[in-house]
């Protein structure tokens, strides 16, 4: 079958790929950390920069095999300039603890170029022999790369960590005070040569530190504290003209502790934000879209980065390669506010949403009633990509192994953009076909497939279509006992689309191996794996008879021991799913029984993220009402337990405000009781 080739015009396709190589390229400085990793990428990048430069010249159209290959690489080349930016703009000493994270970034995008060309048909592109050759010598570079730490890095590390922890001193006899030289030293070879630079690093420390507390845990919040200690510590020291009461504030935090211990954070691998669906997300900036507006192309965008686009000189869509018959920015009202809902339900704070609404209601008067229902994907964009599906699938059906695995492969890229993909891939029959390959015993195919069914289940009807299909036991297999850690998260991720339907959260709970299995990812995954069981075990604890058989798999204890984990990365998400089986009586009296528990609420009171505050008052208001004076003497043994409530009770959510006032009068009759003693 031939497949239309207009799938995305080429030259605009190929326009937009050789403006973002060159742009992923062309960085004006590289940063101070991680100066390999980011020069072996931009060589990579270079090289495919050449190929499309060099099929740009041919001007012969593009293979349509080769169409999704090409838009794969417009999102990889996308997520380097974004990694290679964050490197830049970054903290640089958080940078230095996380070293091992950040260089692994580099790896996983490195290999995701291999896979790309794994399936990128070089034998039918118009290129030279020398390119073909660039090709095949980058091919076998990606599949044979290896996970690089500069050892330059790691040695600034050490040094770092042994002044900070006094043991460059002898005999540890300055306990307490920092090798201020040696400090010099190593903040110099990072870049902290002036005041305004230590400025910017206090800066963006701060913003690290607020982003790190849903996910961090709370020692990564303890060690980003420290780190600010520290630098406004040496600030103060070697530029005492500059020194500001933010300073000083600082400083006297440095003399409340003896040494600063960082626990291995530098190998966590924690995760910054929640997982953003798919169609929320923008695909310039790959971040959740503050606000959306629609281009002539029928592509929604963020304002902020589709403006940054046009006034850079583009005059086409990013995403479709389509030259824009005009250039005016269209609000997309119904997407903000679904954006807007979920923003409120995962607790996620929306930048600066009063101008935001400002802009909105200015661009409301230019948008008539139909604006909205007309926002569609072109024709032959829909035409080309039912085709695609159709090819594909027949693929899935009659490909061999390798086959199999690359048309897997292309259906899930292709499921990841836009509902209505979502929606023509499942009509073209493509899911009873991926539920089969779930149980293949190639480990590619198998990831390629789950993967492709979680992009799949984001559109809601596709999920009833999953279930139908009996995915849920392949699903369960895969999780158990999946060929790679990314199928089994993936697998994870799937089980929390899927019960987001609640038919489905019935179904999915009472299969005996699914909620054991999310027990066992949480324990074995990585931060990611973690918190995908993790969000699936709460969409499942939504339903109330799910939570008694959650218990009973040893979900309590487990939540328990990750909230005192800072490496697991998933504070938020185990204190939600602890906040819901507190309302089951095997829940409670398990929680309940937890002597760890209340000390970590108190501490998550005070440095914990807005949503981890409400679930810890959740937790304490609830234990306290069943258990009343025990736990109330736990508290009120805490000398930190009444200021952190008396504050939030002032100036936290209106929900954390309400709990936090009622916890104070239970407290308070507590305390007026003639018995009561601590």
């Amino acid at each position: 079958m031939m497949i239309s080739s207009t799938f995305l015009p080429n030259k605009s396709l190929l326009d937009s790929l050789i403006n973002i190589s060159n742009e992923a390229s062309s960085m004006e400085k590289f940063p101070f950390l991680h100066a390999r990793n980011v020069t072996s990428m931009i060589r990579r990048i270079k090289v495919l920069s050449s190929l499309f430069e060099e099929i740009q010249v041919s001007d012969t159209p593009l293979p349509p095999s080769s169409i999704l290959c090409f838009t794969e690489f417009f999102s990889l080349i996308t997520k380097v300039k974004l990694l290679i930016q964050e490197c830049k703009d970054g903290s640089n000493l958080w940078g230095l603890i996380q070293l091992e994270f950040i260089s692994n970034q580099f790896y996983v995008l490195a290999k995701e170029m291999g896979r790309v060309l794994d399936i990128l048909p070089v034998s039918l592109l118009n290129i030279t022999t020398d390119m073909r050759e660039q090709l095949e010598i980058l091919h076998k570079q990606t599949k044979k790369i290896e996970l690089f730490i500069d050892p330059r890095d790691l040695q600034r590390r050490d040094q770092l960590l042994q002044v900070m922890a006094n043991k460059s001193l002898p005999h540890n006899k300055s306990k307490g005070f920092i090798d201020l030289r040696k400090l010099e030293e190593i903040l110099s070879s990072i870049g902290f040569r002036s005041p305004s630079d230590y400025d910017r690093e206090i800066s963006k420390l701060e913003a690290e530190a607020q982003n790190q507390a849903g996910t961090g845990g709370l020692m990564v919040v303890s060690n980003i504290n420290n780190l600010l200690c520290v630098v406004s510590h040496a600030k103060s020291m070697f530029f005492e003209d500059g020194e500001s009461k933010k300073d000083e504030r600082n400083c006297k935090k440095l003399s409340e502790f003896l040494y600063v211990k960082i626990h291995d954070s530098s190998s966590s691998s924690q995760s910054m934000t929640v997982d953003i669906p798919d169609e929320f997300r923008c695909s310039i900036s790959l971040q959740l879209m503050r606000d959306p507006v629609i281009l002539s192309s029928g592509h929604t965008y963020d304002r902020n980065s589709i403006a940054k686009w046009i006034n850079s000189g583009h005059h086409t869509c990013p995403k479709s390669g389509q030259r824009l018959i005009h250039t005016a920015l269209i609000p997309n009202f119904a997407l903000k506010s679904l954006i807007q809902q979920w923003c409120q339900e995962n607790k996620v704070p929306v930048n600066d949403p009063t101008s935001l609404l400002s802009e909105g209601n200015n661009s409301k008067k230019n948008l008539n009633e139909n604006a909205v229902d007309q926002v569609s994907t072109n024709q032959g964009s829909t035409d080309s990509v039912k085709m695609t599906a159709e090819f594909l699938v027949g693929k899935l059906a009659t490909g061999s192994a390798d086959i199999q695995m690359k048309a897997a492969y292309e259906l899930r890229l292709l499921a990841k953009s836009g509902m209505n993909n979502r929606r023509i891939i499942a009509e073209a029959g493509a899911i009873p076909f991926l539920v089969t390959l779930l149980g293949s015993n190639d480990s590619r195919i198998q990831e390629n497939a789950v993967t492709a069914l979680l992009n799949l289940s984001i559109f809601d009807n596709n999920k009833i279509l999953i279930m139908a299909a009996g995915a849920v036991e392949n699903i369960i297999g895969v999780l158990e006992s999946g060929k790679s850690m990314e199928a089994r998260e993936n697998a994870a991720a799937a089980i929390f689309s899927l019960s987001m339907v609640d038919e489905c959260k019935v179904t999915i709970g009472t299969h005996p191996r699914a909620i054991p299995a999310l027990i066992g990812l949480l324990k074995e995954g990585t931060a990611t794996g973690k918190r995908d069981a993790a969000t699936a075990l709460f969409n499942l604890a939504v339903y109330k008879h799910n939570k008694a058989s959650i218990v009973h798999a040893g979900a309590v204890t487990l939540l328990i021991e990750l909230l005192m984990d800072d490496k697991a990365g998933i504070t938020d998400d185990a204190l939600a799913v602890l906040a819901l089986l507190l309302g089951c009586s095997q829940g409670l009296e398990e929680i309940r029984n937890s002597k760890e528990l209340v000390p970590l609420l108190v501490d998550l009171l005070r440095i914990g993220s807005a949503r981890g505050k409400e679930n810890s008052i959740t937790l304490l208001l609830g234990l306290c009402k069943e258990e009343g004076e025990l736990v109330a003497s736990r508290l009120l043994a805490n000398p930190r337990s009444v200021p952190s409530l008396q504050s939030l009770a002032a100036v936290g959510s209106l929900r954390a405000q309400r709990k936090a006032d009622a916890l104070l009068r239970l407290l308070n009759r507590c305390c007026s009781q003639p018995h009561h003693s601590l």
